[in-house]
């Protein structure tokens, strides 16, 4: 779905700041499931394939992720191969950190899935508190993007959790998860051009269910048959997610069909405002 501006860029950054994210596009949405099913799958073959252990993955992971971040955050506009591969990064720390908690902490996902949520209801009204707006093209200042990047965070966290409680505690399995998740994010996308949900709470709804979305379908190409998986393995998996998400963030980088810029939400903004 496409989230609409919903706020004009200050006249002291006008002109001046690029946007830091991409447009949202059929793209942005394939290659955010895509990176979140690495996300599952890559943890998993850094903790139990290659023999990490979950405690040495989260290290290096976390390390790899506030390394990209400081380059986000030095660079002054969206550069397609950083964005996703920060993305992909994020997803794998979100994982280990639900992971960490169930597994090396005992904590039962039911209690992971509302912490994480009351964390991240917390930061988006946090976020609206300060900056008056979540929209992803107000994305120009370095705290707007600190807001922006720790919502993904515990999207992430958040949708691991969830998707582990309803795929395993209830049984419901890896794919009847999936066309669950499915289905709600078919619902919002309706909600949004049936009945006009607001873009911005339809984009950040679909992009937390994106999460066990991507989720269960690793799960359900990765685990054993007799777990109610495919059996493909997690080194597969990962390499042809890969090569799909390096041959389509190429093809961003060279088309620069997803480049948001400031002159583009500024006119988009005007007209919207005009038209209301």
């Amino acid at each position: 779905m496409h989230q609409s501006p919903v706020d004009s860029p200050s006249p002291s950054t006008a002109g001046l700041a690029l946007s830091k994210v991409p447009e949202v596009t059929i793209f942005f949405w394939v290659i955010k499931i895509l990176a979140t099913t690495v996300g599952e799958t890559a943890a998993d073959y850094l903790n139990m394939t290659l023999g990490f252990g979950l405690t040495n993955t989260t290290i290096v992971t976390v390390a790899i992720l506030v390394v990209s971040l400081a380059g986000q955050f030095a660079v002054r506009r969206y550069i397609p191969v950083l964005y996703w591969w920060i993305v992909v990064v994020i997803s794998v720390t979100g994982t280990l950190i639900t992971d960490n908690l169930t597994d090396n902490l005992g904590v039962p996902l039911i209690a992971t899935t509302i912490a994480f949520a009351a964390v991240l209801i917390a930061v988006f009204t946090a976020w609206y508190v300060v900056e008056g707006t979540l929209s992803i093209h107000s994305i120009r200042t370095p705290r707007r993007e600190a807001f922006y990047w720790l919502a993904i965070l515990f999207t992430f966290a958040l949708g691991t959790a969830a998707g582990d409680l309803i795929a395993e505690k209830f049984a419901l399995g890896y794919t009847w998860s999936l066309v669950l998740f499915a289905a709600v994010i078919g619902a919002i996308t309706l909600s949004h051009y049936g009945v006009r949900l607001n873009a911005v709470v339809a984009f950040w709804a679909a992009y937390i269910i994106t999460r066990p979305l991507g989720a269960s379908l690793g799960d359900l190409l990765t685990q054993p048959t007799d777990a109610g998986g495919l059996g493909l393995g997690t080194t597969g998996v990962n390499i042809a997610f890969f090569v799909v998400i390096i041959a389509l963030v190429a093809y961003l980088t060279a088309t620069k069909v997803d480049r948001l810029e400031q002159g583009d939400a500024s006119t988009r903004t005007i007209r919207e405002a005009a038209t209301s």
